[in-house]
């Protein structure tokens, strides 16, 4: 089976010269011209790789995108930039990128940088989270930042969307206090456990769980965190 790479850029002769390019190295290419469309073909289409320009000509940049995916995926992501500048790549990297290649570049050393990463991330295929949580009456759009309960959509602040995000990501699995302060507020936060209990109580009833009727997805682990529960 071809591997499918999601090419973003929004110039249609990039797009050309990297589909013709990389069809011919024997991947199956697909293409979206603006950051929205990047996001939503990612979660409907989980390529492989993605190869993303930095500039993309409209809200959301590359950088962007490449946090937002970052909130719910580990496919590879290549950063395209006409900026070399050091900066430019630390920032690229730090947010999640996996490698960064400075236009005009050549298709072969691009091509090599495509299987450099695809062999360092194989092994982590297997976790990457899907862009849906589904479990009970609760629904979690990743890629779009939705959530429902019974087909309800609930409104949430960035902190509990951030926070259900970060256990909704890691079903089954004890959270700490501190991985959750840290993974949501920042490590200067590490020793705020109320900050998570009172967080978790809002979403709680936001999700409206309901333990009379055995309605719950945030569990608790006494004096240690909390878990999410498993997705079935």
């Amino acid at each position: 089976m071809k591997l499918k790479i999601l090419v973003v850029d929004d110039e249609p002769q990039i797009r050309r010269q990297l589909e013709i390019a990389l069809a011919g190295y024997g991947y199956d290419v697909v293409w979206a011209t603006n950051g929205d469309e990047a996001i939503r073909k990612t979660a409907q289409l989980s390529p492989d790789l993605i190869v993303l320009d930095i500039s993309l000509g409209s809200e959301p940049d590359g950088i962007e995108v490449c946090r937002s995916l970052r909130e719910w995926s580990k496919i590879p992501v290549i950063m395209l930039s006409v900026h070399g500048e050091d900066q430019t790549k630390i920032k690229a990297l730090q947010i999640g990128a996996d490698d960064y290649v400075t236009k005009p570049f050549n298709v072969q050393e691009l091509e090599a940088r495509i299987q450099a990463v695809l062999r360092r991330t194989s092994t982590e295929a297997a976790a990457n989270p899907k862009a849906e949580v589904r479990v009970g009456d609760l629904y979690i759009d990743l890629a779009n930042r939705i959530v429902r309960v019974a087909g309800e959509e609930i409104h949430l602040t960035p902190t509990e969307y951030n926070l259900l995000r970060v256990l909704a990501t890691h079903p089954g699995k004890v959270l700490t206090h501190r991985a959750i302060l840290n993974a949501v507020w920042g490590p200067e936060y590490g020793e705020m456990d109320q900050y998570v209990r009172v967080f978790v109580n809002q979403l709680r009833k936001k999700l409206r769980e309901n333990p009379a009727r055995d309605v719950r997805y945030i569990l608790n682990e006494p004096g240690v965190g909390y878990r999410f529960v498993n997705i079935t």
